[in-house]
């Protein structure tokens, strides 16, 4: 007789507004530069190593791509969704997901509150901002290759690791 496997964790709920929010104001950096770019993008890679995620990690700041890496079962197409995000999170200066979600929680949605061309922006998760203490955002740091709420979590969840380890 077979025994059964381990019951399926569940799917993480969507976070609401305040909570991403509270996301963004808790993961701040006091510096952010090339060296950090490099250690937070090899974390991230790890992480999407340990979950055999089939990912592209991107990390930009002021305009430069500091980081780029492509896992296996990644595509194209996840460099062009990152490019998408990541232009939400510079023109808004919050979390793809987020702005996404505030669309939701008014009944609408990002393309049609933001008239903006869906080849260019996407506001769906997976794109944080970089947010430098008293300065702002200077970059953000993108996944793509899961479905948005992964994506998103990915990236908190190693931001997260990052700062409580004071890398930056």
């Amino acid at each position: 007789m077979t025994q059964p496997g381990p019951a399926p964790s569940p799917a993480p709920s969507s976070p609401t507004v305040e909570e991403l929010e509270e996301q963004e104001r808790r993961l701040v950096f006091r510096r952010f530069g090339h060296e950090d770019a490099w250690a937070l993008g090899s974390l991230l890679v790890g992480v999407a190593r340990e979950r055999q995620a089939p990912v592209a990690i991107d990390i930009h700041r002021a305009g430069q791509q500091l980081f780029h890496a492509a896992l296996p079962g990644s595509t194209p197409d996840n460099d062009a969704w990152i490019a998408r995000k990541r232009r939400v999170v510079e023109r808004y200066g919050c979390a793809s997901y987020l702005v996404g979600a505030r669309c939701r929680a008014k009944g609408t949605t990002f393309e049609e509150s933001s008239r903006l061309d869906p080849d260019t922006y996407a506001a769906h998760g997976g794109s944080f901002p970089i947010v430098l203490e008293g300065t702002g955002v200077i970059g953000a740091v993108t996944v793509s290759g899961l479905p948005q709420l992964q994506d998103h979590l990915m990236v908190v969840e190693a931001l997260t690791r990052f700062l409580d380890a004071g890398a930056a």
